[in-house]
Parts: structure tokens; C-alpha cells; sequence
């Protein structure tokens, strides 16, 4: 892909269910692993270069479970082949401990999954475990996303990679932007602090947000040189507070925006390069 420019390709990502929101919130949200197939299909036509998925238990509770991730991961291969990065997630959402979320990762050995640095490695006496959990992912060239909830972490995720707990190669950040504000509705202005903390140390990061601002936020980080993540799992609304009509629809407002500022949009295989630190950033 060509990206004469001069901006290096956006990262579109759909985040399109999360670890609680049911059918109840939006009837669209895809839970099953064909519903999550058939998004994928869509949020790959519309734009995305990579999907975050989670996955249930028979009740719809947010699982981490080797089988459960095999099984969705094989379902969007069926459907979209190598057309967009399947990443997992490692989330704990108040079940899971860091030996357990580590773990699903050893058994699934999946091509990209997210971890919350505040999960994974939540104060010193978590760091050795850590360091061989991170050497292990490394050598399985397994693409590491790194979720960062407040500036305060970024300072905290560039301390642990300079003392080598995190291990050598490229990570790809995640600021959660308005994760601890009043409602958990974003703002653009949200992401100053990540960056003022990051400085020029960060080639590759990208943003989630809340609330009806989320394409906002979008936007303001792709002309900021940074990469995206919307769905339904941060967000429901549209720009004008209505329902979202899809995932899909999250992914095209995000891509025509970056259209308007002349940026164009990785496809998967370019967004591996980049995640693997081989890519323009």
C-alpha cells in the first residue's frame, strides 16, 4: 500500500461486542461466533484493518476460554480470511486474575491479543511473571497491544520497557480515553495528557473512546498521527446521540474521516507490519 501522503496508514479497528453489553443494549451486538463472523465481513468492507473480539459462556458472561477464542477466530477466517488482524483479549472484567489471563494466551497462541498493563502487571512483586509471560509472546511473534487507562500509565509502561520487563519489540498502546470521567463520556481534548506524557516516544498508539464524541475522538487522533478503535463494546451512539445503526457504521464514520484529512486506511496485512514494527509509522 502506497501512502504517498506523507501520513502513514490509519489502523481502523471494531471493538464490536466487550465483556457486558448484551442484546438489551443494542439489538446489533454480535455475541455468538457467527454474529461475530458476519460483523466481521462488514466492518472489513467498510474499512477496519483489525477486529478485537470477546467471547461468552453459555450464560453470555465474559469468558476467557482457548476453545471459545478458537472457535470465533476460525469462524471470521471462514468468512473474511487474512482480511483483517483478529486480536483477542485478555480482559479481566472482575473474573479473571493475571496467572489465568496469561495463560489463555500460552493455550491460544492468537496473532494479536490486548493487555491491560494495570491487569498484567499491577505492581512489582507481578513484574518477574510478567517478563516471561512478555518473552514468551515475543517469541510466538504474537501482536501485543498494550491498554493504558490514564497518563499516569504511559509513564509507568515506559519505565517497565527501558528496565526490559516487557520485553524487546514494537508494542502497540491503547489509550482509554474518559475510561474515569463522570458518565465515562470522552472527549478529544482526553487524549492531551496521554500524549504530553508519551512525548515523542510512542511511533505507534491508538485511541478508544465513550459516548456520541467517539468519531470526534477519532478524528482528532488520526490527524494527531495516531490509530483507532471504535464499537460497540466503548460506544452505542451515533454522532448525534441516536443509536448506532452498526458496527459497520462505526468503522465508515471513522473512514471517511480520515478520507477527509487525506490520510489513507492500513488493510491488515499492512496493519501487521506496522504492529510488528516493520511498517511505516
Amino acid at each position: 500500500m502506497t501512502h504517498d501522503s506523507g501520513w502513514p496508514p490509519l489502523i481502523l479497528a471494531n471493538a464490536p461486542n466487550g465483556a457486558t453489553r448484551t442484546k438489551a443494549d443494542h439489538p446489533a451486538l454480535p455475541i455468538t461466533p457467527a454474529e461475530i463472523a458476519r460483523t466481521a465481513a462488514e466492518i472489513a468492507e467498510a474499512g477496519a484493518a483489525l477486529i478485537h473480539v470477546h467471547v461468552r459462556d453459555g450464560e453470555g458472561r465474559h469468558l476467557l476460554d482457548a476453545a471459545a477464542y478458537r472457535a470465533v477466530t476460525a469462524a471470521i477466517r471462514a468468512e473474511v480470511g487474512n482480511r483483517l488482524v483478529v486480536q483477542i483479549t485478555s480482559e479481566a472484567a472482575g473474573r479473571y486474575q493475571a496467572p489465568e489471563q496469561m495463560a489463555v494466551v500460552r493455550a491460544v497462541r492468537p496473532e494479536a491479543v490486548s493487555l491491560a498493563l494495570r491487569e498484567i502487571v499491577p505492581d512489582a512483586a507481578a513484574e518477574s511473571a510478567a517478563a516471561e509471560f512478555f518473552a514468551f509472546a515475543r517469541r510466538e511473534r504474537i501482536l501485543l497491544q498494550i491498554i493504558l487507562y490514564e497518563a499516569a500509565e504511559v509513564t509507568r509502561y515506559a519505565e517497565l520497557k527501558s528496565r526490559g520487563v516487557l520485553g524487546e519489540g514494537e508494542d502497540f498502546p491503547l489509550f482509554v480515553l474518559g475510561r474515569y470521567t463522570p458518565g465515562q463520556v470522552s472527549r478529544p481534548a482526553d487524549l492531551l495528557p496521554f500524549l504530553a506524557a508519551a512525548g515523542a516516544g510512542l511511533p505507534l498508539w491508538a485511541i478508544c473512546a465513550f459516548g456520541p464524541r467517539e468519531n470526534a475522538c477519532a478524528l482528532v487522533a488520526a490527524g494527531l498521527g495516531g490509530h483507532v478503535r471504535v464499537g460497540f463494546e466503548n460506544n452505542l451512539l451515533a454522532p448525534d446521540g441516536r443509536p448506532a445503526e452498526s458496527n459497520a457504521a462505526q468503522i465508515r464514520r471513522a473512514a471517511e474521516g480520515a478520507r477527509g484529512l487525506g490520510r489513507p486506511l492500513a488493510d491488515a496485512d499492512t496493519a501487521r507490519a506496522m504492529m510488528a514494527g516493520s511498517g511505516p509509522v
